[in-house]
């Protein structure tokens, strides 16, 4: 057996602590088929020295949840990270830019389809505002660029007071309708190849599909169209990916557009996995036999 490091939140942020081992317990089942063990250990353990994760073949950061309420030590880590040449996958660079959803507005620049967006470093009334007409959306969706699991993320009508914005750089987006209608599809992608696709749907009157809130998840076979688009977002990242989740929704003309590539540490929703995560044991022991 090849032991492989798995990094997970940090013990004092309790937000998880009913999710993610069950998560890690899916990932070990379909490690544990293609002959690898874990060693879970704390992401916040290794912020300023790599020392405890070296000798590992091969490091997953898939259970850092919560780096967003400690991102400026989470962009320390992945310096530290980097600096050690830690085998990590995703690599550590990705870690550093896909943690602040400015990154799509550098895909869209190559060519991935958005929503559009308006980026401002703190939101005011002012803004919010003014977006109703510059985006031509009766309602609107307001989010921290540092984010997840829709942490303080506003959805507001025209005309609504902007009580408890987000703090910091932010993101401006019309709500996209179809997120009640059609939902949003999730498409995993494991050393590159397709696993699996989910369908997630908030509960009726809420905008947010993350299982915390009520969200439902169910299993499905995306459209060509959806893959295609998918393939071209994970064409548009230079660097090397072993996991990849890719999250689209539709705007109101009916088109594809991203919102969310998941390189971090997505949820993979093996419990939706035929196979089990049985994609993802698969590149794990290729990567692993590579190196």
């Amino acid at each position: 057996m090849t032991e492989i490091a798995v990094l997970t939140p940090d013990p004092e942020d309790s937000s998880y602590r009913g999710q993610w081992p069950g998560v890690l317990e899916r990932l070990q089942a379909a490690l544990t088929d293609v002959g690898v063990t874990t060693h879970p250990t704390p992401w916040v353990d290794h912020i300023e020295d790599a020392a405890g994760l070296k000798g590992f073949p091969l490091i997953l950061p898939v259970l850092v949840w919560g780096y967003h309420r400690d991102h400026a030590r989470f962009m320390q880590a992945t310096r530290t990270w980097t600096d050690a040449g830690l085998p990590l996958a995703n690599p550590a660079s990705v870690l550093g830019w896909n943690s602040d959803k400015s990154y799509l507005g550098r895909l869209a620049e190559r060519g991935v389809r958005i929503p559009r967006t308006i980026w401002t470093d703190g939101v005011t009334s002012e803004q919010v505002d003014a977006a109703f007409d510059e985006l031509g959306a009766e309602t609107l969706v307001v989010k921290p660029t540092v984010s997840g699991g829709a942490w303080r993320t506003l959805r507001l009508n025209r005309g609504d007071l902007l009580t408890d914005p987000p703090v910091g750089p932010a993101m401006i987006q019309p709500y996209l309708s179809s997120m009640e209608t059609e939902g949003e599809t999730s498409l995993l992608f494991f050393g590159g190849r397709f696993s699996h696709a989910v369908n997630k749907r908030p509960v009726p009157g809420d905008f947010r599909i993350q299982v915390q809130f009520g969200g439902s998840y169910e299993t499905v076979v995306p459209p060509e169209d959806a893959l295609a688009f998918a393939a071209k977002v994970l064409a548009a990242v230079d660097e090397p990916l072993l996991y990849a989740r890719i999250d689209l929704a539709r705007d109101a003309g009916g088109e594809w557009v991203l919102m969310e590539a998941e390189l971090i540490e997505p949820d993979f929703y093996l419990k939706n996995d035929p196979r089990a995560g049985g994609g993802f044991g698969d590149a794990v022991r290729a990567l692993l036999d590579r190196v």
